[in-house]
């Protein structure tokens, strides 16, 4: 191995005593090929096992944790005890290839498409008004939002029993937690919203019930994690300075790690923090101050990307569209082949790759999202 990446995989062990085997992460992707009830198919295992052998952990896609939240077509779920069979598929997968496994989850809010929810009744923090005035969702009443919190809980129930190693809540990239956190889409009058601290309730409930939960359920190893995203590019969506006071409070929590969504690494703030050139990194990790680790993620595709993106002193990376180009990343730096990683996605290799079909087809045809298309 070239002593430039020997950090890479050196292990990692969380405060409650758990230990990864290396740095490199799988970074939690949808893949839109569970069946219509759910279910884990055979062909997301097999995508979940090529790329499970050598990184330390994967995070899951995200499970919808009631009927009401789930957010893409084929996604696997986490709203009943009749899931949990489905969900032990993918933790065994997981495990059995040496990795950590943990289950992202999530409710959609106001992306969830109407008719992959019952009845069409697509529910957000408040009232949410698409194209030509319609609405687009509705405002969760006070007794609904309690709901939807213990269902966090449930499905965080479901992922211990299913032999999930942790879960990580997923509060980012504009879904319902993400969307009690925004102004924009968060005007309620109730404890649930109005200011800055009043917005953090909601997910900051989620993280009481969820280690709750693991508290009642599961041994000191169980991992919780957290994802946010940094800032909402409109002036009236959240700030970096707001995401940085949700990510103190975050940090006094005791969670086992965060876990920043970016699709740059080295990516700069917007507004409201005081040097915009600083990177939202720097940022994050003087926030925390060592309180929790935090994991970084965000188009590192070569072994000098990761070098770099470690010189922040970020204790772990995620990747995401890297795994899925070249399921052999972390093996290739491991043997000294790190000039031998592929970077773009290669059309003509889905079968090698071991993608499945929706998730191919997703990629083929959003030009930009992966390099090579």
């Amino acid at each position: 191995m070239n002593e430039n990446y020997k950090e890479l995989l050196t292990p990692y062990t969380f405060k409650n005593g758990v230990q990864l085997k290396n740095r490199i992460i799988m970074a939690p992707m949808t893949n839109f090929s569970s069946d219509d009830e759910g279910n884990v198919t055979d062909a997301e295992l097999d995508y979940y096992a090529r790329r499970s052998k050598d990184v330390s952990m994967v995070i899951t896609a995200c499970t919808y944790v009631t009927p009401n939240g789930k957010g893409f077509p084929g996604e696997f779920g986490g709203d009943s005890d009749e899931m949990i069979p489905s969900l032990e598929r993918l933790a065994k997968t997981i495990k059995e290839q040496g990795a950590k496994a943990v289950l992202q989850i999530f409710h959609g809010g106001v992306q969830c498409p109407p008719d992959l929810v019952p009845d069409g009744d697509v529910v957000s923090a408040s009232d949410v008004a698409g194209e030509n005035g319609q609405k687009k969702a509705r405002g969760l009443s006070e007794k609904e939002v309690e709901e939807i919190i213990e269902a966090f809980g449930e499905t965080t129930r479901r992922a211990i029993e299913a032999g999930y190693d942790g879960v990580e809540i997923h509060g980012a990239n504009g879904y319902l937690i993400h969307q009690f956190f925004s102004p924009m889409t968060n005007q309620r009058e109730d404890r649930f919203g109005g200011s800055l601290e009043k917005r953090m309730a909601f997910p900051l409930a989620i993280v009481d019930k969820v280690k709750s939960v693991v508290a009642e359920h599961a041994d000191p190893s169980f991992l919780v994690g957290y994802r946010f995203s940094p800032e909402e590019p409109e002036d009236e969506g959240f700030s970096m300075g707001d995401t940085l006071s949700l990510v103190d409070a975050l940090a006094d929590k005791e969670l086992d790690y965060l876990h920043v969504s970016l699709f740059e690494f080295f990516s700069k703030p917007r507004r409201d923090v005081e040097d915009l050139e600083k990177p939202r990194m720097e940022y994050l990790l003087e926030t925390i101050d060592d309180r929790t680790p935090l994991i970084g993620v965000g188009s590192i595709y070569t072994a000098e990307d990761a070098r770099k993106a470690f010189e922040t002193d970020v204790p772990l990376l995620a990747l995401g569209r890297e795994l899925i180009i070249d399921p052999d990343w972390v093996e290739k730096i491991a043997e000294g082949r790190e000039d031998e990683i592929v970077t773009e996605i290669d059309k003509s290799k889905q079968k090698e790759l071991v993608v499945p079909d929706p998730l191919w087809n997703a990629i083929i045809n959003t030009p930009g999202w992966f390099p090579g298309v």
